[in-house]
């Protein structure tokens, strides 16, 4: 991510969790750029907020309670974005039956895609070993895979020497 966001970009959190990565963007990005970040969980945006102020970067931020298939309805259509990041999967110490799914990942990697500058990049950390995340990594690889390799890269990334089912990255950058 350091290599592609730079102050002044306008940057996407799809998940933000506890907030570690929304934090992360909101530094890369400096005073001068914005990050807008969703999660479905009151419990992720009281996380994300607090760590956000604790680093002093609540300003350069705009959480959204709700999912990240409302990416089209929250940003505008002109509005470049430069980079996203996604875990997929539940909150960490949250609701474990509370997950991302396969229509409403695609729909936002899709919103995202159509505002993405060029050689800005998505970023996928995909978590398949919990109920229903064989199914929504399946979709993403599939969709990722489909693409055009004139308009975009796409990178896989994985662990494959370890127990279990290892979670993989997924990026994709525009050309």
């Amino acid at each position: 991510m350091n290599q592609v966001v730079n102050p002044g970009d306008h940057v996407i959190d799809a998940t933000v969790g506890n907030g570690h990565d929304t934090v992360y963007l909101a530094k890369l990005v400096g005073t001068s750029g914005h990050v807008d970040g969703f999660d479905i969980q009151p419990a992720a945006i009281a996380a994300t907020t607090k760590a956000l102020t604790a680093a002093g970067f609540n300003h350069q931020a705009t959480l959204w309670q709700t999912g990240h298939e409302h990416i089209a309805d929250k940003i505008a259509a002109d509005e470049p974005i430069k980079c996203a990041v996604f875990n997929l999967g539940y909150l960490p110490g949250g609701d474990k039956s509370i997950i991302t799914k396969p229509t409403t990942t695609l729909t936002a990697i899709k919103a995202i895609q159509q505002r993405l500058v060029t050689n800005g990049l998505i970023i996928l950390l995909v978590y398949a070993g919990h109920p229903g995340g064989a199914a929504e990594a399946k979709a993403v690889l599939d969709y990722a895979t489909s693409l055009d390799q004139h308009q975009f890269q796409v990178l896989q990334y994985q662990f494959v020497n370890q127990v279990h089912v290892p979670p993989y990255l997924l990026a994709i950058q525009k050309r």
